[in-house]
């Protein structure tokens, strides 16, 4: 009886195992077609952060270096300074030009006032001479009348006729003087005129030599924590050169890309599920904040081009930006390039 009992369970036991495998496969498949159609996933998402290069604007010798590897910076702490003396006789050269241009432009100033009051007396003086020429003028015409009713003689008529022509050629020279000072002025006009765009472009120079002598110090232009330093106290650097980078890590978001074929039901606010594989076991949330208008490969160095004929139809990926709730929460966590992995709530 017992033998048979044990044969039952024998024959009846893998049926049961196999339902019971049927059963829990089952409701997993369900449980994942459910989250399926809820969540849209991908594991192509990685964390980032705004990074700023720090670069030389001047050449020079590194003089200081407050710097190190991945440490935490504010903004506008001093970081680097460059050797100033060269740019600093560059500022003094050019403070000198500009102060004789300045100089420069007083003294043309100064002759225009000249050249005016040269005018004015001209001036007077013609006025003085018109005076006299019609003095003389009557003089002669009265020593006319004379002269012909025999009360003059010829010499006195004579020395009033070569007064009136004394007189005129020296209204003459006097007309002269004034024409002569309106010409000089407006030659002073231009020359003050010159003498101020140099000042301009002296001052133009003055003021790149002090920007460039600023340049000799290298402040930190945002708050964060810098990457690996490529510059040493005494290393020659040239413009333009990367000294290193600064991580802004107050500021860190995910940037997911999700296949083409997953965007139907994605939409900007929906809320995110995020899972770093640094730390499995941290639950971080967000949403979505912009799904971008061109897909990744439209952003490369060389995109395809369908046109030629070579056309592959491939799956796209859009990149979407994903915000995380609280990130100060995780300021210490989070490191920019880390790879994640998101759920997207879409229904």
């Amino acid at each position: 009886m017992a033998a048979a009992q044990k044969s039952i369970t024998r024959k009846l036991f893998p049926p049961v195992i196999g339902l019971l495998v049927l059963a829990t496969a089952g409701f997993y498949g369900f449980q994942s077609y459910r989250y399926n159609q809820a969540y849209e996933t991908t594991d192509n998402a990685q964390i980032e952060s705004k990074s700023t290069p720090v670069l030389a604007r001047v050449a020079g010798y590194i003089q200081e270096s407050n710097v190190e590897d991945y440490k935490s910076v504010n903004a506008n702490a001093r970081l680097i300074e460059i050797d100033p003396q060269e740019y600093a006789i560059a500022v003094t050269q050019a403070e000198a030009d500009y102060q004789q241009a300045l100089a420069d432009v007083e003294t043309a100033k100064a002759s225009l006032r000249n050249v005016q009051e040269n005018y004015k007396v001209a001036k007077a003086n013609a006025d003085v001479q018109v005076s006299r020429k019609t003095k003389a003028a009557a003089d002669l015409q009265r020593d006319k009348n004379l002269f012909e009713g025999g009360s003059a003689t010829r010499k006195v008529l004579e020395e009033s006729q070569s007064n009136v022509d004394i007189q005129n050629r020296q209204y003459d020279a006097s007309l002269a003087q004034i024409n002569q000072a309106k010409v000089s002025e407006g030659s002073a006009v231009a020359n003050i005129k010159k003498m101020e765009a140099i000042l301009k472009v002296k001052q133009t120079v003055l003021d790149q030599a002090k920007l460039r002598l600023s340049y000799t110090h290298i402040d930190a232009p945002v708050s964060g924590k810098t990457g690996k330093i490529n510059v040493a106290k005494g290393q020659y650097v040239q413009p333009g050169q990367n000294l290193f980078t600064i991580i802004n890590d107050a500021d860190v978001w995910v940037t997911a890309n999700f296949k083409e074929t997953q965007l139907e039901k994605m939409r900007v606010g929906q809320p995110v599920d995020i899972k770093i594989d640094a730390f499995p076991n941290l639950k971080i949330t967000g949403k979505i904040t912009t799904i971008s208008d061109a897909t990744g490969a439209k952003f490369s160095l060389l995109p395809a081009d369908n046109a030629s004929g070579n056309f592959v139809k491939l799956v796209q990926r859009v990149p979407v930006k994903i915000a995380i709730d609280n990130p100060q929460q995780y300021k210490d966590l989070l490191r920019a390039g880390l790879s994640t992995e998101v759920a997207v709530k879409v229904k």
